[in-house]
């Protein structure tokens, strides 16, 4: 039980941690673009530290998070709803293709043999 403790106790700081990054770089990003502005020399360079100090929290974010959607991914149960999915859409693809052909028949009319402007003994 102690261990469980511990574990989530490191867990929750380091969201925590994670939470307090990701609060100073949106007040950095403030700074840093009114600073630019302020300092306007032709060029927008608040973006560069913001896309590198970015990459760092989406990193740091992926590694306590994970990837968001990906939390079930190739388990048995979404293994199932994947199927029932496949199943579904192969069902209303068969129906929608029997409801046309019943919908389309053609109707054939039948074929005459045509007259022949010639006799076959007149060919040489």
């Amino acid at each position: 039980m102690d261990y469980q403790y511990e574990k989530a106790r490191r867990v929750v700081s380091e969201k925590k941690k994670f939470y307090k990054g990701l609060s100073s770089y949106l007040v950095m990003c403030v700074f840093f673009v009114v600073l630019n502005m302020v300092t306007f020399s032709g060029s927008w360079w608040f973006m560069w530290p913001m896309m590198g100090w970015g990459i760092a929290i989406l990193i740091k974010y992926f590694q306590l998070f994970g990837l968001p959607g990906s939390e079930n991914l190739g388990s048995a149960d979404w293994e199932e709803r994947e199927m029932q999915k496949e199943l579904a859409r192969m069902r209303r693809v068969e129906d929608s293709v029997q409801h046309s052909s019943d919908e389309e028949q053609l109707e054939l009319r039948e074929i005459r043999p045509q007259r022949k402007g010639w006799r076959d003994d007149e060919l040489v």
